[in-house]
């Protein structure tokens, strides 16, 4: 949230030039306050864990925001009840006419797979097409980023010559971003996956902007200007049992898996995983909520600039 100070006040250059937020009087008296609306789009088969983590760092705030689950009317889940789904998730098709001020797409475990041979691609492409216009900031995250990265810029993955898998230390590439506000030097954040992007191509593509890479992991935070799409690469969201329930699922099926790196103490899979990505990833999420939705999502939510009723 940002700070209300007097109007005037010294303070508010010297605030500013530190990148920290502050409200004028006049502004504050003029601001107009609703519940955020956050539609996610969750696309993991632990549908329960997903929302869970999301909720829960979604929730990590003054805001108060109204959450709205939907899934792929192209793909039966087979790790989620149907009765779960009947009870607390929507279609595209049935949301569709409206607006939302904030969007979340998840990962999904379909990454040795070309995009256009999942199942669900082309409602995916059709649901990512409509976050254009009816969504002020979307919010992709691992395989869901790489997916909107190959469907806006035609930015495709790459196969690894082994699963990334633990948790790896990075750096803020570009500071000024509202994104990245208040991150330490060097943060940590899980990751969990078979491909990657490649720098130069995303280079190459002058609509985005990197914010934050890792000397292992690659490229992590990216965005458009003005944060209207942003993604993640990894996974921030994660609780700290996640890796540890992933690794001894493949290691007890006998599946070519490592342990997972900086995670468990001493690489020891017998002790307590050692969680330090978590005041990272409630700080990623207040600051996407706080600034790319609540600060710049219009007060009418069906004005939202691309949106086919909006004013010109």
């Amino acid at each position: 949230m940002p700070i209300k100070i007097p109007n005037g006040l010294p303070a508010a250059q010297t605030l500013a030039e530190e990148n920290i937020f502050v409200m004028s009087e006049n502004r504050a008296a003029t601001q107009d306050i609703r519940p955020l609306q956050i539609l996610v789009l969750n696309l993991m088969p632990t549908k329960i864990a997903t929302e869970t983590q999301l909720a829960r760092l979604l929730g990590n705030t003054p805001l108060q925001v109204e959450l709205e689950l939907i899934h792929t009317s192209t793909h039966e889940s087979k790790n989620t009840a149907k009765e779960h789904l009947l009870k607390f998730y929507q279609t595209f098709d049935e949301v569709k006419d409206r607006c939302f001020d904030g969007m979340v797409i998840t990962g999904a475990p379909v990454e040795h797979l070309p995009f256009e041979e999942v199942e669900y691609w082309d409602e995916l492409c059709r649901i990512m097409e409509w976050s254009r216009t009816h969504v002020y900031s979307t919010f992709h995250i691992c395989w869901g980023a790489q997916a909107g990265l190959y469907y806006h810029y035609g930015i495709p993955k790459y196969d690894l010559p082994e699963k990334l898998f633990g948790v790896f230390p990075h750096r803020v590439e570009r500071r000024s971003s509202m994104l990245m506000r208040g991150f330490d030097e060097v943060f940590m954040v899980p990751h969990s996956r078979h491909t990657t992007i490649r720098r130069a191509d995303v280079e190459a593509c002058s609509k985005l902007k990197i914010l934050a890479s890792s000397e292992k992991a690659g490229i992590y935070a990216l965005a458009t200007e003005g944060g209207r799409q942003i993604f993640i690469t990894g996974h921030s969201e994660y609780d700290a049992g996640t890796l540890q329930a992933e690794y001894l699922r493949d290691k007890n099926a006998g599946l070519p898996i490592h342990v997972p790196e900086n995670y468990f103490p001493n690489d020891d899979d017998t002790q307590p995983p050692l969680v330090s990505w978590r005041s990272h990833a409630n700080l990623l999420y207040l600051n996407w909520l706080n600034y790319f939705v609540y600060q710049a999502t219009p007060y009418d939510i069906q004005s939202i600039p691309g949106f086919p009723e909006a004013p010109q």
